[in-house]
């Protein structure tokens, strides 16, 4: 990069977007305790601009830490549509128009008007989205790849925060309708919520009053700007090296050629991964991106993109196989 070109408080805007993950951070872990994984996959999401699915079990902690991230950006652009967090809960008789909104007619001046649904908030938690109609899974596909909703053949943007955390139990497929793969492809990550471990979970027992509490002062929240232009930020100063973009495609292509894999992963994926190692490269404080980075979140990126072959039941052990030439070319350059 011609350093004419890198803006005076490049430094300045990298500082301010790791403090500003480091303060959800905290916020999240107050909220949650034995999630630090969880939560730094969701953070690393959401400052790149993904969606997550989170195969889960009742009583995970999920819907605990949906709203805790809602509750940790402060919208400093008011507006009576959109709010910071919503929860919908998926059903079969789930229609469109009860997660878009609908077109109303208002008698008393006789004109039509647009009621915005569930979707109009900055983070909202899609709660069992395997267990509705695919017309509405549909309308999510739409909302979570364009930003907008389509009532009435008219289109309603979203805001531009958007971020979608969208959960299904994997042990309980009756009466479900398995997402299509152009939808499973919308999603940055997959992450597995088991259960977690004994210390925490006695931590959990023990902080139950006090996690309660809404956070202090001592907690503070971030504005949505922030949030924006810290993806701004990670997108534009966290440096991605060619090496980089060299050993996601030799990835790619051995996973397609495997023969325990019959549906290999997109070149999309391989696009929507960037940001999403840009963006832990800074939670880890870093201005570029590493080999340890591309080992971390690979299994979370490709592991629901692939189909496997019959009787092939472990995607991260393929993908480890797949991937391991590649990583160790990478891991032998140095990448700064």
């Amino acid at each position: 990069m011609n350093t004419s070109t890198i803006p005076a408080n490049r430094g300045t805007l990298l500082d301010q977007a790791y403090e500003l993950a480091q303060t959800l951070e905290r916020r999240l872990q107050h909220a949650i305790r034995g999630r630090e994984a969880v939560i730094d996959l969701l953070l690393t999401a959401l400052l790149a601009d993904g969606h997550v699915l989170l195969e889960d079990y009742p009583g995970s902690g999920k819907t605990t830490l949906a709203k805790a991230l809602g509750d940790a950006i402060e919208d400093d652009q008011p507006h009576d549509e959109i709010v910071a967090f919503r929860r919908i809960q998926f059903t079969p008789d789930l229609l469109p128009s009860d997660i878009t909104g609908v077109t109303v007619f208002d008698p008393d001046t006789g004109s039509f008007s647009f009621r915005p649904g569930p979707l109009f908030a900055h983070i909202v938690l899609a709660d069992e989205i395997n267990r509705t109609s695919p017309k509405v899974q549909a309308a999510m596909l739409e909302a979570m790849a364009e930003k907008q909703v389509t009532v009435d053949n008219v289109s309603h943007p979203l805001d531009e925060l958007f971020f979608v955390v969208a959960t299904q139990n994997p042990r309980d497929q009756a009466g479900t309708y398995p997402l299509p793969v152009a939808q499973h492809d919308r999603f940055l990550f997959k992450i597995r919520m088991d259960y977690i471990e004994r210390e925490a979970e006695l931590d959990v027992l023990r902080s139950a009053r006090e996690r309660r509490q809404a956070p202090g002062l001592d907690l503070p929240r971030v504005s949505r700007s922030s949030v924006v232009l810290a993806r701004r930020t990670v997108e534009s100063f966290v440096h991605v090296d060619e090496r980089i973009h060299t050993c996601l495609v030799d990835m790619a292509r051995s996973i397609r050629e495997s023969p325990h894999v019959t549906q290999g992963v997109s070149t999309r994926s391989l696009v929507l991964m960037l940001p999403a190692l840009q963006a832990s490269a800074l939670k880890r404080g870093r201005d570029y991106v590493t080999a340890e980075d591309v080992a971390y979140l690979a299994p979370y990126v490709f592991a629901h993109r692939m189909e496997l072959a019959p009787g092939i039941d472990d995607a991260s052990e393929v993908i480890r196989e797949c991937t391991r030439p590649a990583m160790e070319t990478l891991t032998r350059s140095t990448l700064r």
